[in-house]
């Protein structure tokens, strides 16, 4: 598909899904006219990119939590170095504290709401 199908389709712009390639977070295959071909795989991987770019996860990470969750197999045995390891566990850590924000505006938005 052309990258504006897959940008209907994921709803992501097709600037955006330039710049995932860019950052080598996914790879279309070229065609004999130069044109970007995206396969049926790239929708899912897109959509998941875009979950982890919106929670702030830094483009370098994705690529390396990518890389794990789609080939898990590849690292058994040899489980995750402990520098990856901590910055999974401190995004985790960022990704909560920041639920945990935006859950007390939520209360204090309907205890707002309920005043009206």
């Amino acid at each position: 598909m052309k990258i504006g199908e897959l940008s209907k389709r994921t709803g992501i712009p097709a600037r955006m899904l330039r710049y995932y390639e860019d950052q080598g977070l996914i790879t279309p295959q070229r065609l004999d006219n130069g044109y970007r071909d995206y396969d049926e795989g790239l929708v899912a991987r897109a959509e998941k990119i875009r979950c982890f770019i919106d929670a702030g996860v830094p483009t370098r990470l994705i690529s390396m939590m990518l890389q794990r969750l789609e080939h898990p197999q590849k690292d058994a045995g040899t489980g995750a170095t402990p520098q990856l390891r901590a910055m999974l566990v401190r995004e985790h850590d960022r990704i909560t504290e920041r639920i945990d924000s935006l859950d007390r505006t939520r209360a204090s938005l309907a205890a707002l709401i309920e005043t009206m």
